[in-house]
């Protein structure tokens, strides 16, 4: 388990609106039982939206996703699915988001 890991949403009830999570938590606390996720939702947006700034876009398997960084939880490690991809190319993007969430700034 890596920082920027993406996963499939294990969650059979709302994995077909978030079918992923990505992890936002730092490998420093690995041996929490609990991570930190943000869901990601497909979009077929690819211009930039009112919000992009706390919903950036990512690309996952040449498909556009939205951070719903809102909506970010903690969740228990062993719920999380399988690892599609490190998104760790974004790191900016989604730093920029939650410091964005966080102070407005």
């Amino acid at each position: 388990m890596a920082q920027f890991d993406v996963y499939e949403n294990p969650n059979l009830k709302t994995r077909r609106l978030i079918p992923y999570l990505l992890d936002i938590q730092n490998d420093l606390l690995a041996s929490l039982a609990t991570t930190v996720v943000i869901p990601l939702c497909q979009t077929t947006e690819t211009k930039p939206l009112e919000m992009a700034r706390l919903t950036p876009l990512l690309e996952i398997n040449a498909r556009h996703y939205l951070l719903l960084t809102p909506q970010l939880a903690g969740i228990p490690r062993k719920e999380l699915g399988d690892v599609v991809v490190n998104v760790s190319n974004y790191r900016d993007e989604i730093i920029g988001a939650l410091d964005f969430l966080m102070t407005g700034i």
